[in-house]
C-alpha cells in the first residue's frame, strides 16, 4: 500500500531528526540516509506532478494551455 504525501513527509522529517542528532551507528545512519533520499525523490516527483497539473487548464477546444498563457491574454 502506498503512503500518502503527508505520511512520507513525516517519515522524512523523522529520519532527518535522527540523523541530525548524530547518535546513530554508521550502518543505521547510512540506511536512514538512503531511505531519506528515496523519500525526498518521491516527494519531489509528487510535488512536480501536482505543479504541472495546477498550471494547466483545458480551453474550449480541448487543448491544454498554461494558466500563465491564459492570464497574459486577459490583459
Amino acid at each position: 500500500m502506498s503512503k500518502t504525501f503527508e505520511e512520507s513527509l513525516s517519515e522524512l522529517e523523522l529520519l532527518v531528526n535522527k540523523l541530525e542528532q548524530g547518535e546513530l551507528p554508521l550502518e543505521e545512519a547510512l540506511s536512514s540516509f538512503q531511505e531519506g533520499m528515496k523519500l525526498s525523490k518521491n516527494l519531489s516527483e509528487t510535488l512536480q506532478k501536482a505543479q504541472d497539473t495546477f498550471t494547466k487548464m483545458i480551453n474550449e477546444h480541448g487543448e491544454e494551455i498554461l494558466f500563465e498563457d491564459e492570464n497574459s491574454n486577459e490583459k
